[in-house]
């Protein structure tokens, strides 16, 4: 059946292909205002700088759409980049094996907000809203709030180093090459059988379980892999913001705000990681044109609350609409006419029982 101009439209600034769109006006208007934006070493720096925030982004999105939250990200890089500043020192040599402890420390925190989660039954909100004051309380008593030495440049090297003299890009720092690497990895992981349970979870838990999901090890596995990117992004905080108490602060905000932003449902069970990742890339240029327009910097957290109020009313007017209207087609990412009740097409997708 064809379908009309008015409903391609429609799709067009639905709330999945907004952002895209969205990006789009953003880095063009940048461009304008600062025409170097456009050369391709700028360019590979501006992404250096997302890429903390994106790999965050992408580990939130595991966790909201399998319908709960992660609050402790941002604790949680702080703790990381303390513990490597602290651990490392000026000894190169300790390099792997405090990434090693590091991830450890990533993994040991979200199955601990994971399997309070599922087991003891607190909601995540309460249960990573206290990982979040515990870990802070731990670094501000660890630090006294003061600065620590920063570790030796062979750590630093992996968030602010890079290749240098390549051809056409001039320069493509390792961060830029982790994130790639993690987002192909994403993607393989939300298409095979184990990543599509996430959003089959947080779309109808009840009807997974049913399914004979292990419905405790899905949601913990996605607080696992947001601590894993949590513990990533530190890694490379380090490299060019340095070992500081602050470091984190914010990062849970700034993650939440980028998977909205892309299209992602509170609540579970429909959302794309690109959209998510794209919805990071929206935020880091926006604060970058703000900043261009002269814009104070102090701004950037109601500029953060604004996006999620008109992204989630947003999303809620697209949903309604749909309901009232004939079935769409899916597009790009899993979204289709939502299931009755829930905002998501995705509980059309078998929760199989291999990987559950």
């Amino acid at each position: 059946m064809r379908r009309s101009p008015r409903e391609v439209a429609l799709d067009l600034v639905s709330p999945q292909r907004a952002v895209f769109l969205l990006l789009v006006v953003l880095l063009v208007a940048i461009v304008v205002v600062n025409p170097s934006f456009a050369e391709p070493g700028q360019l590979m720096r501006f992404l250096q700088r997302v890429a903390p925030v994106a790999i965050v982004a992408m580990g939130q999105y595991f966790v909201i759409v399998s319908g709960e939250f992660d609050l402790s990200m941002g604790s949680l890089v702080t703790a990381q980049v303390v513990g490597a500043g602290v651990l490392v020192g000026q000894d190169g040599s300790r390099t792997v094996p405090v990434l090693a402890l590091m991830l450890a420390f990533g993994v040991l925190v979200g199955l601990v907000n994971g399997l309070a989660t599922t087991f003891l039954r607190v909601p995540s909100f309460i249960v990573t809203l206290g990982m979040m004051l515990a870990l802070l309380g731990a670094v501000m008593f660890w630090t006294g709030g003061a600065a620590t030495g920063n570790p030796a440049d062979e750590f630093r090297q992996i968030g602010r180093g890079g290749w240098r003299e390549v051809p056409v890009l001039d320069f493509v720092p390792y961060a830029v090459v982790i994130l790639v690497g993690l987002l192909v990895l994403a993607l393989w992981y939300t298409h095979r059988p184990a990543g599509k349970l996430h959003v089959a979870v947080g779309d109808n838990v009840a009807t997974a379980h049913h399914a004979g999901v292990r419905v405790w090890w899905v949601k913990t596995r996605a607080f696992v892999i947001s601590s894993l990117s949590a513990t990533v992004a530190g890694v490379l905080l380090v490299g060019y913001a340095g070992v500081h108490p602050s470091v984190g602060r914010g990062y849970e905000f700034t993650a939440i705000t980028a998977v909205v932003l892309g299209g992602v449902v509170l609540g579970g069970g429909r959302g794309w990681i690109v959209g998510a990742l794209a919805g990071a890339v929206v935020l880091e240029a926006l604060f970058v044109l703000l900043n261009y327009a002269g814009v104070p910097s102090t701004v950037r957290s109601s500029v953060q609350g604004v996006i999620i109020i008109a992204a989630v009313a947003y999303s809620a007017l697209d949903f309604r609409r749909r309901r009232s209207g004939p079935a769409t087609t899916s597009p790009a990412g899993g979204d289709a006419a939502p299931a009755p009740g829930r905002g998501g097409d995705t509980s059309t997708t078998s929760p199989a029982h291999s990987g559950a």
